[in-house]
């Protein structure tokens, strides 16, 4: 293991829970990711929008960001050509022990990421295929390279959920273009173009959010 990997993880304090542990027995798990210089406490704000069935747990990356953003990032923002491939897999390999330390157990795992945190999304999915029921990418991509659970979600085509806006500048289109080319054929794909929004999430995004995740609780 890397000396990376090894310094990399979630902090179990820094979670924000939507239900105390004694009413977490039985019930599903959301797992928030927030964007790139932001906090756990920017996307737990969807949480009152969200289905009530799914516990929400909304986490903070492991990496402070650089100054001058006051937050913390999932891995270095890197170039059009995204970001290095280890970095992200440390950040994953972290979410993914932290859920292997958690005293309830879930009945399932559904993951919901912004930018950073929507690329998080598809990477977890990735490293462990058989360990999330589906994902929502919003305003996020697909990192390059490939992962050895690719083929395995080439076959499986577990729920996907893609939103973005026609007017984000932030993600760069060679990342677009590789995940428009990813997502159809490595899982069942829900998306949509929001016309005239920037790097964000919009209502819409949230009220599509919300039927997607119904429909796959």
């Amino acid at each position: 293991m890397s000396t990376e990997s090894a310094s990399t993880t979630i902090d179990p304090d820094a979670v924000m829970w939507s239900a105390s542990e004694s009413d977490r027995q039985g019930r599903p798990l959301l797992v928030l990711m927030h964007g790139y210089g932001s906090h756990e406490g920017d996307l737990f704000g969807l949480a009152p929008s969200l289905p009530l069935e799914p516990v929400i747990a909304s986490l903070r990356a492991p990496h402070a960001a650089p100054w001058p953003l006051d937050g913390w990032s999932w891995f270095t923002a890197g170039t059009d050509d995204g970001p290095r491939r280890d970095h992200v897999n440390d950040s994953a390999d972290a979410v993914i022990a932290w859920l292997d330390s958690l005293t309830v157990t879930p009945t399932s795992v559904g993951l919901l990421g912004f930018s950073q945190g929507g690329a998080m999304v598809a990477q977890l999915m990735r490293r462990d295929p058989k360990r999330f029921a589906y994902g929502l990418v919003m305003s996020g991509f697909i990192t390059p390279g490939e992962e050895p659970g690719d083929a395995e979600l080439a076959e499986s085509k577990p729920p996907i959920f893609w939103g973005r806006g026609t007017g984000d500048e932030v993600i760069a289109e060679s990342a677009i273009v590789r995940t428009t080319d990813w997502l159809p054929t490595h899982s069942t794909l829900s998306g949509r173009i929001y016309e005239g929004l920037g790097h964000g999430i919009n209502q819409q995004g949230v009220a599509d959010a919300r039927a997607f995740i119904e429909r796959n609780l």
